[in-house]
């Protein structure tokens, strides 16, 4: 994408997508046994060959060595065998996936990412675009899975995960950690990092190469940046120059609350508007493909979306934008406290009262621990035999620990009995069905 052509033509190739492609194209075939097994092992001559011969294919070795005769069948059969288990021993050593995946259960296949020219494609369409803010694994894996086009690591995580007041604390290095931490977890979406507070202010290489490390370090396709001033437009175009691609920001810039006096909505009045929309428009031709409108009043932000080429995102701008963002945190009410609903923004739609079912499950699982009614023998299921357990309360009491010994007979008696109650209940409940029936296994 060139600095002054937006997202482009269809055909461009998408500056941030592209190499993210490439990245994962290349971790891909460093999962192939062909790129991990030596070349010792794939017989005589495959090193010096311009084009190797498939791994392991029992018809190379005897092709390229000059032997008189073939070798014996059980000889040809065991350096199969050989073969086989190298390249098993060296897929599991260097692989990059893991032999079993505990948390996140079994992992389907890949799904078709958003891309640059996914997002191009519904703007030329007219269709609506959806982003969502997110700032660890778990929350990346619900945008993801609800398919929202668009994922925003936001500097909004210094007030609504740090706890600060405002956006201006977070640093490049903790946004780097929540950047990587949601890329994990998001497998479709079209990701994009807030460049933070101070990493790209003071000079057009700082902006760079703050960029630059989102990109390789934090693993997101795009950047997002605020404001239009001169400075900030030179910034973009530098960036998107290098090969970066760049959403900017325009109205409420929250990372300068400091100039405007707080969290206030811009344009309301007409010299504002058009200074707004100059902003835009040279954004746009710095090369950004796409630009988020705040706090502005929808007709502004219809106007401004009516001039540009390039999609806009809006967040407390009206229904007339390309699309809309809202923050995780705030659209599914995880914060229940009278504080934070008192600054919840008016613009925002809750979804849900996530903070309120988290407050009570909270407040269950106390009650149930203070009453010993948590973990009970539904949720201890680990036991050991009564031989050992003699076994185990002898060697106790030798070694004068009479206490712990008859600590471990009584638990272990409780436990037998508990067991026994819970083989009698689900008996019972197995045989109350119609005659003929068998209880679940």
């Amino acid at each position: 994408m060139g600095p002054a052509g937006g997202l482009g033509a269809a055909s461009a190739p998408a500056p941030g997508g592209g190499g993210f492609q490439a990245a994962l194209g290349a971790a891909n075939r460093l999962r192939q046994p062909s790129a991990i097994i030596p070349s010792a092992t794939r017989g005589p001559g495959a090193a010096g060959a311009g084009s190797p011969p498939p791994p392991f294919a029992p018809s190379t070795a005897a092709a390229a060595a000059p032997a008189p005769a073939p070798a014996p069948a059980a000889a040809a059969g065991a350096a199969t065998a050989t073969a086989a288990a190298v390249r098993q021993q060296a897929v599991r050593q260097l692989s990059v996936q893991p032999e079993a995946t505990v948390y996140a259960g079994p992992s389907p296949r890949n799904p078709a990412r958003v891309t640059l020219r996914t997002i191009r494609k519904k703007y030329e369409q007219g269709e609506q675009l959806t982003m969502v803010t997110a700032y660890d694994y778990p929350s990346a894996v619900h945008v993801d899975a609800a398919g929202i086009d668009l994922l925003l690591v936001g500097d909004s995580v210094a007030m609504v995960v740090h706890g600060h007041d405002t956006t201006l604390p977070i640093t490049l290095e903790e946004m780097l950690v929540h950047c990587k931490a949601a890329a994990r977890g998001a497998r479709r979406a079209f990701l994009v990092g807030d460049l933070p507070f101070g990493c790209y202010e003071t000079d057009v290489r700082d902006a760079v190469r703050s960029a630059v490390r989102m990109l390789k370090e934090g693993g997101m396709d795009a950047v997002k940046l605020e404001g239009g001033s001169p400075a900030r437009v030179e910034a973009a175009r530098a960036i998107v120059e290098t090969g970066v691609a760049v959403m900017g920001h325009v109205g409420l810039t929250p990372q300068s609350v400091s100039v405007i006096g707080g969290f206030r909505p811009q344009a309301q009045v007409a010299e504002e508007a058009l200074r707004v929309l100059d902003q835009a428009q040279a954004l746009q031709r710095a090369g950004c493909f796409a630009l988020v409108l705040e706090c502005i009043p929808g007709p502004i932000a219809a106007a401004i979306t009516r001039s540009l080429t390039i999609p806009t995102i809006g967040i407390g701008a009206g229904g007339e934008c390309s699309g809309q963002v809202l923050v995780y945190h705030d659209l599914l009410g995880m914060m229940s406290h009278p504080h934070h609903a008192k600054v919840t923004p008016k613009f925002c739609k809750q979804y849900a009262k996530v903070g309120e079912t988290i407050s009570a499950a909270l407040q269950q699982y106390r009650q149930e621990v203070e009453e010993r009614a948590f973990p009970g023998p539904r949720f201890s299921p680990y036991s050991i035999s009564s031989s050992e357990v003699h076994s185990l309360a002898e060697a106790l009491r030798k070694r004068g620990m009479g206490g712990a010994a008859q600590a471990v007979e009584e638990e272990a008696h409780r436990a037998a009995e508990a067991k026994a109650q819970l083989a009698a209940a689900a008996a019972a409940a197995g045989g109350g069905g119609p005659a003929g029936s068998k209880a679940p296994k």
